[in-house]
């Protein structure tokens, strides 16, 4: 089966008791978000906002809320589409095997998309931004965003839909200095396809045509996520996975219109012409800031009959975003590590937000010939991670060798970190890249898109046994009052709140005196952090603790720490500073009245009532 729009995919997900309705009348400022956070953490349906203040348009959210109803979402394509990555990936599979992939070739030709008539769905009527939900997740946000766009580009030297861009970047409805109903704020980071058709429109001095499309089947916002091979559209992708090509048309204006969208906003975006965009709470567990980001003045807003606004909520992880990761993962399968020699798995961890934190296993096979293995082939795979598309955002890497533990899994964070802290040498297995680019999320480091990197390489056998408790020898200075193990071989340390950056080093030189002569072997890692029972609590808190809220070449330190021949490293226990500084944004909070608002709802008679 095939759906053709949106409301043909609610209607399906009713039908097997996937959708939630929600008839009452509820409050796209913080309402909304907060009821979807809610239904979400409990693994609930789909939402559908029959009646939102303020608009005559309903919303849905948590479409892809589970791993379970994305795939029953696409139970008829997604073992085609598993094939056709895999043969995009590997072209000489087809070739050894014929008759297995005999079907899949035909499945991406017959889902090339199709230019349509103007006499649409989505061509029933026009309408503004101001008319459209104007939804706002966070206390703090700038404004109304639209969080689950398909923006649509075209390259301005090879025009067309093949060579065409849809990716989902942020958009901001209203607030700060934007002119209400003409101008929207559209934000993109670093390795994404719309900067090189925008860099492209520049050098012409033109403008940037620009399609946002909302809704439409779902395989077109997954279409619009996915990291494809080269060669392979999103269109292209979007008709495969849905079972449906992808239906377009052309306007008066020559923008591209997506015909089976629910909304579609079209405007232009002139060379250098910026404008605040932000806050924004986003999927680091943090505010993204105001900065300068392309302003989009607005041409459009059409919309078809039964337009439904498509929504999401945006947070620290996990949230429906990363659903759509497990999705993605579930698609591509192995498709990066056969992208780069000798690498086997890798893992963006989700609990710390993605971009700051790397899991690699790779092979070690340089010198087989040498009984005592050490890190170096790894380091070379570390290197080209760190070099590819969107992994090169991440600050940290651990990566550690398949021929120590055949089973070593990147996904199980407690357990993979457990093998690297057993093995790390610290005074050579940790390689950094100072002044480079990170995530333009992550405000760790010097600036806007600006931080380091550290790449920890380990490989050969065990060296020491983790401490699981402090041995009751083991103190810490007067200073640091409340200590406690967070996992088997590091300890969170929690710093009194009048300790400024500046203070660390005296505060370090203390640590090293008091700590001097101690047998430490079975601690190789303190994590400084503000509030150590909230850091150790669990492994998701400590990792999102850890490396959301340090910046490797400025806060790491460690006990007996030297540098030799430009290497860093240290003899002692490895020190991150993971403490919120002055530069960092702001950790996203919940509205505590809002939330009363909800709990309401889950009461006997509410709508959320047997969910949350």
């Amino acid at each position: 089966m095939g759906y053709n729009s949106l409301q043909a995919c609610l209607t399906d997900l009713e039908k097997n008791g996937h959708l939630l309705r929600i008839k009452e009348e509820v409050d796209p400022y913080l309402q909304m978000a907060a009821i979807h956070l809610r239904v979400f953490e409990h693994e609930g349906p789909a939402i559908l906002f029959e009646r939102v203040k303020g608009s005559k348009f309903p919303a849905v959210s948590n479409l892809f809320g589970t791993l379970d109803r994305s795939r029953f979402i696409f139970r008829d394509t997604l073992d085609k589409i598993k094939t056709l990555i895999d043969i995009k990936n590997d072209p000489i599979k087809a070739i050894k095997h014929p008759f297995t992939y005999a079907g899949t070739a035909l499945t991406a030709l017959s889902a090339l998309p199709m230019r349509t008539g103007r006499s649409a769905p989505i061509n029933f009527g026009k309408t503004t931004i101001g008319a459209l939900p104007q939804i706002v997740n966070w206390p703090m946000d700038g404004g109304p965003f639209v969080t689950m766009p398909q923006v649509y580009t075209e390259d301005a030297d090879m025009p067309g839909i093949m060579n065409a861009n849809l990716g989902m970047y942020r958009i901001q409805l209203g607030g700060n200095d934007y002119v209400q109903d003409k101008e929207i704020g559209l934000h993109y980071q670093l390795h994404r396809g719309i900067g090189v058709h925008q860099t492209k429109a520049n050098a012409k001095g033109q403008p940037l045509k620009v399609s946002i499309f909302v809704g439409g089947p779902p395989s077109h916002p997954v279409a619009a996520v996915m990291p494809l091979p080269e060669g392979l559209s999103e269109m292209t992708f979007a008709g495969a996975l849905g079972n449906r090509r992808f239906r377009y048309f052309y306007d008066d204006e020559g923008f591209c219109i997506s015909a089976d969208a629910d909304f579609v906003i079209t405007g232009t975006v002139m060379p250098h012409d910026n404008k605040p965009e932000g806050p924004f709470g986003d999927h680091l567990g943090y505010y993204s800031l105001k900065h300068a980001f392309p302003l989009m003045k607005v041409h459009n807003v059409y919309h078809r009959k039964d337009a439904i606004w498509s929504f999401t909520v945006v947070g620290r992880p996990p949230q429906e975003d990363t659903s759509f990761g497990a999705l993605i993962h579930e698609i591509t399968g192995s498709a990066i590590p056969k992208e780069i020699p000798g690498l086997h798995a890798v893992n963006a961890v989700d609990a710390a937000g993605v971009h700051p934190l790397l899991f690699a296993i790779g092979s070690e096979r340089y010198t087989p010939y040498v009984k005592e293995r050490h890190p170096q082939e790894i380091i070379t795979i570390a290197n080209h991670i760190l070099g590819k598309g969107q992994l090169s955002l991440a600050k940290y890497l651990f990566i550690a060798a398949k021929e120590d533990n055949p089973n070593l899994n990147v996904n199980d964070i407690g357990g993979f970190l457990k093998h690297i802290l057993q093995r790390i040498d610290l005074t050579r297995d940790l390689h950094f890249h100072t002044r480079t680019t990170i995530d333009t999320l992550d405000y760790s480091g010097e600036g806007l898109n600006s931080g380091s990197k550290v790449a920890v390489t380990v490989a050969g056998d065990i060296k020491r046994e983790l401490w699981t408790e402090l041995p009751s020898s083991f103190t810490l200075p007067k200073l640091f009052v409340n200590y406690k193990m967070a996992m088997p071989g590091v300890l969170a340390v929690e710093i009194p709140k009048n300790i400024r950056t500046s203070d660390v080093p005296l505060m370090l030189e203390i640590l090293q005196e008091h700590l001097a002569g101690a047998e430490l072997s079975g601690l190789p890692l303190m994590v400084l952090c503000d509030d150590a029972a909230f850091t150790a609590q669990n492994i998701n808190n400590l990792v999102w603790v850890t490396f959301t809220r340090s910046n490797p070449s400025h806060d790491i330190y460690g006990i007996n720490s030297f540098t030799e021949h430009k290497h860093w490293g240290c003899r002692g226990p490895l020190i991150i500073d993971a403490r919120i500084k002055p530069h960092h944004a702001p950790v996203l909070e919940r509205d505590p009245a809002v939330e009363k608002l909800v709990d309401k709802m889950g009461e006997k008679g509410g709508a959320l009532h047997g969910i949350i």
